[in-house]
This record gives structure tokens, sequence and C-alpha cells, in this order.
């Protein structure tokens, strides 16, 4: 029945949009094969499986009767410690673990952090291109999703002046996403701190998605250094997906880092959304943490080769322009000026067997670009993109 024949549907929900990936992932059952396996770029999903003992240990975990029952609404305790201490190590500073909150994912740190900062009317300031589900999140809470324009000839790195002169009595946090989806862009730490500062200044919270936090640039370990004093209490929230890093994303972990007063109130709202965070994961996360370090690290390595790869193979087609690349992620312009993003997209899917995103799925005018996922492919299927490219045309 199509929603609009729905009765008493929740116009907040039934006027998002429809989530933009399996439509898009349905194009690729019109192509034909005739140039090779199809090469999906959609989603960023991990390329690789998880090690092997940490299967084995979600294995041993799953069969577990304490895995059946119910945990803590924020999080087992040895996964909150063993995060906190991971977190004070990297940042330099003294998180504990009564300052984080275990999530069925990321997308659930952020819906639950919403519910907690904004209400209906409110507005929150979100960089633009925006990731979609940040955008849906909002639009379903009745809170404005206010852009805060990203350029290409910045990187796609937002600008604090810019973010200043959109704040009004209605704005109520600011979102960074680094290494950002869609675009790749890394925010260099100064950004952020000074980011950070215009939060605390206008007293509303810096909420920072690090969910690529683990696959920044060879040579730089961390984002930034607010964590290193005290001040980062009154306004910073960190967002985090274990998901990507430990190549698990189909046990939903994600992490919430606030200080301990706004986590006792999130509690609040996990308890009604998720009661407790999947336990297998949590259960082995604490070993991971530690134990898979060295493992991390190689894959770090690894996607970083495969967005040097992708350079080397879009380079003989400079109509393809590439403007922002790392983590998962790049963000290229479309040589076809006066098509839709989504045409470009569609009949690449089906006519080449390459599926990428249209610019249009992450906000307002963006129809010149689309965006590429590699992580979830080898470097030689991506090598491979050179001859897909090369001679299409819509």
């Amino acid at each position: 029945m199509p929603v609009a024949a729905l009765p008493h549907i929740n116009p907040l929900v039934s006027d998002v949009g429809t989530p933009p990936i399996p439509q898009a992932q349905a194009w690729l059952a019109r192509y034909d094969g005739s140039r090779g396996p199809a090469i999906n770029l959609s989603q960023a999903v991990p390329g690789t499986a998880p090690h092997p003992e940490m299967l084995a240990r979600l294995a041993d975990s799953a069969g577990s009767p304490v895995s059946a029952t119910y945990g803590l609404i924020s999080g087992d305790e040895a996964l909150r410690s063993a995060y906190a201490a991971d977190l004070s190590r990297l940042y330099e500073g003294a998180i504990e673990s009564r300052d984080v909150a275990v999530t069925a994912g990321c997308n659930m740190a952020f819906f639950a952090t919403m519910m907690l900062l904004a209400r209906h009317g409110d507005t929150v300031l979100l960089p633009s291109p925006w990731y979609f589900n940040h955008q849906m999140t909002l639009d379903m809470l009745g809170v404005e999703a206010r852009p805060l324009p990203c350029r290409a000839e910045d990187g796609f790195v937002p600008r604090v002046a810019d973010a200043a002169a959109l704040i009004d009595h209605k704005v109520r946090a600011i979102v960074l996403v680094t290494p950002n989806n869609p675009t790749g862009a890394v925010y260099p730490d100064h950004v952020i701190e000074s980011f950070a500062n215009l939060c605390r200044e206008k007293g509303i919270y810096l909420v920072i998605d690090e969910t690529y936090r683990d696959f920044l640039p060879s040579g730089m370990n961390r984002a930034h250094g607010l964590f290193a004093t005290e001040s980062w209490r009154s306004s910073v929230i960190q967002l985090y997906s274990f998901s990507k890093s430990y190549a698990i994303p189909g046990h939903r972990a994600g992490a919430i880092t606030a200080d301990h007063h706004l986590i006792a109130q999130v509690g609040k709202v996990l308890d009604c959304l998720q009661i407790c965070a999947p336990r297998p994961a949590q259960a082995v996360l604490p070993w991971a943490i530690e134990g898979l370090r060295s493992w991390r690290d190689a894959n770090r390595t690894d996607i970083n080769r495969r967005a040097e790869v992708f350079r080397e193979a879009l380079a003989p087609l400079p109509e393809w322009r590439i403007d922002s690349v790392g983590a998962y992620f790049a963000y290229l312009t479309h040589p076809f000026a006066g098509r839709s993003a989504q045409d470009v997209a569609e009949k690449l899917a089906t006519e080449r067997g390459v599926l990428v995103l249209p610019g249009s799925y992450f906000g307002p005018d963006q129809e010149r670009q689309v965006r590429v996922a590699f992580a979830n492919v080898g470097a030689d299927v991506l090598a491979g993109l050179t001859d897909r490219l090369r001679g299409y045309s819509v």
C-alpha cells in the first residue's frame, strides 16, 4: 500500500525519502554483465572479514547464556572501561567508563544524541554535503537540519565563520564528521578546536562523529586534542563505530562519549530505543581493543593504499575530477554538466556495472557530484575502474 494511502502516519516520517542505498543497489539488477562482474561502490562496508580469532570469540559469546540476557542500559562495564582507557591513551585525556554509553551502532548513537539535545522546532548545523541518515534523523525528529556549507575549494572542510553566521536562538548543536562521509575530507585539528571554542562561547554542543577515526591518513594518529583538558565536558560529544574498525557492522556496536551527567540523561533515550546494545560483541571487544591493534593498523594501511590505487585509476580520466579522498570515500565531480547526478549514477550502474551514489543523496546543490565508497573492494578491482569509465557518456 502506498504511504499516501495509509491513514494517520506521522508526516515527519512519511515525508522522509526512502533509504537511498537499497534504491540505488536495485539499479545493478538491470546490468547485463557485459563489462565484467558488478563493482558495488555504494556502501561503506568493510572490505575484509573480521579477524579469525574475533570470529571464534564472537561464536563463543553468542552461544553463552549470559549474552542472551539483558545488560546495562549504557553498555557492559568491561567494554566501557576498555574503550574509555583507549580513548584516554589516544587523546591524552582523562575519560572514565561512566563517560561512555555503548549503542547499537553509530546511527543509534546519533539518533539518541539528537533526541537528547534538540526538540521539535530546534535547529542543528549539519555539514553539507551531509551523511543522509543524519539528515533523515533530524527530519523525523522535527529538527531543522541547517546546511553548513563545505566547499570543494576548501577540501570540503567547513569554515568556522560560516557556522558562526548561521547560529541563532534555535541552534542546539553543530555536527562535524571527520573523516567525512560522504566526501572523505579529514578536518585539521585546529579547525575542530575552533569549532569547539565556538560552541563553548555560544552555549551549544559540538557533536563530532568519528566513525572512521581508525582510518586516518598515515602519520596522523588522532583527529584533535579536545579531550586533553577537562573543558570538553561542557560542550563536546563524540560518536564512534566499532563496526568499521573491527569489520563487524552486523553486530551493531557504537559508542557515545560525553560527560557522565549527559550519559545519565541519554540513558533514558537508550532505554526506550534499545534497552541494551547487542551483547555478544560487547563481550569480545574489550579483548579486541588491545588484542587486534596491529590488525587494525594493517587494515588502515590497506585502506590508505586502496585510496592511492583509486587515484591512479582515475588519473587517465581527468574529466572525472576527484574533489576529495579520505578513509572509505572519494567525492567526484562528474563530467556531464546539465545532467542530474542520479541519471549519471544510474546509467553507470546499468551499462557499466559500477554502482556509485549520486551527490543529490547528500544534500542540496550536489548534482555534479557522485560518492565512491572504495573500502569494500580490493585494489585489483579499483584498478579496473579506468576501463569501466573510459568512454562512458550519458
